[in-house]
């Protein structure tokens, strides 16, 4: 294995792995997978059957990326994200085929513990907020704030979530806690905050 590949990191014998891509401790890539040079897969990340990571995408820590999942130049997915089976994403607003474009990939960012659901698409140019909750299906077309529950296409905000990944239930002050983890939560302005 190249250098770059941390020796704890598990490749099946059927994925390709570039020379310069690096993989982290722990880090697994399962069958049929290619991942390209100046790709970086964190630690613990795993890439299941099918997956497609494109030149310098980054993928940070505890990334779990679900079977026929492709991620193309100018994404960027922070720890602890999960992306659902074969949601997409998109890295060029305007494709045509005739119509080189390569120089015009805009960047999407997937912040720390979102949620993409199975068959989302999500439009490049986009950030989707820390811990936000991309239901099963939507199209993501705009910004997704931090906790939110978007759902439908185009996707529409119907709620908030907590870390821990359950929809949050408010009194009349704002406040509501986490039925699994206890974490209480106020949202003010329509922003969620720890309580």
């Amino acid at each position: 294995m190249p250098d770059s590949i941390h020796p704890s990191a598990f490749v099946h014998p059927s994925a390709v792995v570039d020379e310069g891509a690096v993989l982290h401790e722990g880090a697994k890539v399962w069958h049929f997978c290619h991942v390209m040079p100046e790709a970086v897969i964190g630690p613990n990340s795993s890439l299941g059957q099918n997956a497609f990571v494109a030149r310098g995408v980054t993928l940070g820590a505890n990334v779990k990326v679900q079977n026929n999942v492709s991620l193309y130049e100018g994404i960027s997915v922070e720890d602890d994200v999960f992306l659902g089976p074969s949601c997409v994403f998109t890295n060029v607003r305007n494709p045509r085929s005739a119509v080189n474009r390569r120089g015009d990939y805009e960047p999407t960012l997937v912040k720390r513990g979102a949620t993409v659901g199975a068959n989302a698409t999500i439009r490049c140019g986009v950030t989707l907020g820390d811990h936000c909750f991309v239901a099963a299906g939507a199209v993501v077309t705009e910004n997704v704030a931090a906790h939110a529950l978007v759902a439908g296409v185009p996707a529409k905000q119907l709620g908030w979530m907590s870390a821990h990944g359950c929809r949050l239930a408010f009194d009349d002050q704002g406040r509501a806690t986490c039925p699994e983890s206890g974490q209480a939560y106020q949202l003010q302005n329509n922003k969620l905050h720890l309580a």
